[in-house]
């Protein structure tokens, strides 16, 4: 008799399940069930359109440190399927990869497209099912199968269930997943932008600092990297790594906290004090406003001037100890207040999910429903911005993979 396999989620976790185990055990059923009327819909969007493949982070304990949610689960994970093993599998497929300077992996066409039709051809290779528009809304195990019945009647069923659906932002959202016997953190947004209204910094939307400290004051979090200033607050990497980090805390917030900016990265206030005689020296008759020691954009330090009562004509000379004093305060740690925040572009991803203890890291199977597995972010794990939340996906969709084709072989003899 036919062994089937049925994914849920046809995102990145669901399609790298699917295909691989439909290539490792020719003779298994395997069939797609996607909710919406297309399939890897975030492959398509992430990465500005071009598709963040995965990090150039190939030690596992160095990967690990990227992931703010289950890095001792990863750790044993990786072992299985890392960095290494995703783009030598794109590559065996024509897909070549090209890393960028902050170490974001990318197809070498610069197109998402590239990712999705390979995945797409393995599925028609392999002749993976593919249903579109089909929700599930119950799961019942009998025996030794699953029978799934979905928001349209739709009744299925399967040997082995697999279950990729993505995280949810909502905890009732989750609900028809209970009767597994599962639990689950609950979720809360990960990679989101920080809110700050009726602030002038917002008139520099588009400005960006290559390299500033972020700190969220009264918590241990902050975050040196680029950051972008937009028409409603803060975003850029220095934003997006501390909300991954801070997740539950902001949460636990309701998203109203102080930040405090360093624009200069990790130069101190003191040592920047010791810097001041040297500048003041070397350009004495020369207007502040001109002079830019700092290599900050100039419309950012014109705004920093204006922070600071500083009239840009003043010569470095004629700096009062007060306005010197203010200057260097607000280049060090400029203190901003965040109320709310905005979810980074079509990226949303949720801290929450699936309780790790509950699911098998070296085969990704439930510990408490044998043939159930599960991949991607609905499990509780998610990474920073750059790749790590999708290598996640293809890590834990090839695992179950290779499990079930495994299993399934073993059982069709």
């Amino acid at each position: 008799m036919q062994q089937k396999l049925i994914v849920i989620g046809g995102g990145a976790a669901g399609f790298f399940c699917a295909v691989n185990a439909a290539r490792m055990n020719p003779f298994l059923k395997v069939t797609i069930i996607e909710k919406n009327n297309k399939v890897l819909s975030k492959v398509k969007a992430s990465g500005g359109g071009r598709c963040n493949v995965t990090h150039a982070c190939f030690e596992i304990d160095e990967l690990v440190k990227k992931y703010p949610r289950g890095q001792n689960f990863l750790k044993k994970s990786f072992h299985w399927f890392n960095t290494t093993n995703t783009i030598e599998w794109f590559e065996e497929r024509n897909v070549q990869l090209k890393t960028e300077a902050d170490g974001r992996m990318f197809p070498i066409t610069n197109d998402s497209q590239t990712i999705i039709d390979c995945l797409l051809r393995e599925a028609t290779k392999y002749n993976v099912e593919l249903i579109l528009n089909s929700e599930v809304k119950e799961i019942v195990k009998e025996n030794n199968s699953f029978k799934l019945t979905t928001q349209d009647s739709r009744l299925l069923s399967c040997n082995f269930l697999c279950i990729a659906c993505g995280g949810y932002p909502k905890s009732s959202q989750m609900e028809w997943l209970q009767n597994t016997g599962h639990s689950f953190e609950t979720p809360v947004p990960s990679l989101f932008t920080f809110n700050i209204p009726n602030n002038k910094i917002t008139e520099l939307m588009g400005v960006s600092v290559e390299n500033a400290t972020v700190k969220i004051a009264g918590t241990k979090l902050q975050e040196q990297a680029p950051l972008l200033i937009t028409h409603w607050g803060m975003s850029g990497p220095a934003v997006l790594k501390l909300s991954a980090w801070g997740a539950r805390q902001l949460a636990d917030k309701n998203y109203h906290f102080e930040i405090t900016v360093n624009w200069l990265g990790n130069r101190n206030e003191n040592g920047l004090r010791d810097e001041w005689l040297f500048f003041r020296d070397r350009f004495a008759s020369q207007k502040i406003g001109n002079k830019n020691p700092f290599e900050l954009p100039n419309r950012l330090l014109s705004y920093l001037l204006k922070e600071s009562f500083i009239d840009e004509s003043l010569r470095w000379a004629e700096l009062t100890s007060k306005q010197q004093n203010k200057l260097i305060q607000t280049l060090t740690g400029q203190a901003f207040q965040v109320k709310g925040k905005t979810t980074f572009k079509e990226e949303f991803v949720t801290c929450g999910g699936i309780k790790l203890n509950e699911i098998d890291p070296n085969t990704m199977q439930s510990k408490i429903v044998p043939h159930l597995f599960f991949a991607g972010e609905i499990t509780n794990v998610d990474g920073v911005t750059g790749g790590f939340n999708f290598q996640n996906a293809w890590t834990g969709g090839w695992i179950a993979a290779k499990e079930i084709a495994e299993m399934s072989n073993h059982q069709s003899i």
